[in-house]
């Protein structure tokens, strides 16, 4: 049986949510990806052009830092990694969070929370920050109020 990592950054707290049950469905670790610097509202507003959410999303380099480390990532062989969708794909801190490990050989799963988005242009984005041999898998967009038996049909149509 694989040994599953539930990661997620989680700017509002829906995106906590789905992971959490995530990995009581997985029965996986559940890990936090937190920023650095914490994010405001003021930072999180997207309608301000100026706002540090803005900014970073218009710059496809921005890595924004992350506080702490996984504990021995290389004994996980299966990743769930959790955000929120912004401007139609992944916040560039889960680029930040993928290029800080080797995901050689794993398989890595995204999944998102939005309140209509879907994943868009999500994993070809996300793809260049892991190794070419990571086994990347579709993912999907769900709401927080998603249940676990819904998250348990996903996971086992992805046959793993």
């Amino acid at each position: 049986m694989s040994k599953c990592l539930v990661a997620y950054f989680s700017a509002s707290g829906e995106t906590k949510k789905v992971a959490e049950k995530l990995a009581t469905v997985v029965n996986g670790a559940l890990y936090e990806i937190i920023p650095e610097q914490p994010y405001t509202n003021a930072d999180l507003n997207w309608m301000d052009k100026n706002s540090r959410s803005s900014i970073e999303m218009k710059d496809h380099s921005s890595r924004p830092a992350i506080a702490g480390r996984v504990e021995n990532m290389e004994n996980y062989d299966v990743i769930y990694v959790g955000f929120p969708i912004w401007w139609y794909v992944a916040p560039t801190i889960i680029n930040t969070f993928l290029e800080a490990y080797d995901f050689s050989g794993k398989t890595v799963i995204p999944f998102a929370t939005s309140g209509g988005s879907g994943m868009g242009n999500t994993l070809n984005e996300l793809k260049p920050s892991c190794s070419s041999t990571t086994n990347w898998r579709d993912g999907k967009r769900f709401s927080s109020s998603v249940s676990e038996k819904e998250l348990a049909e996903w996971v086992n149509e992805l046959h793993i």
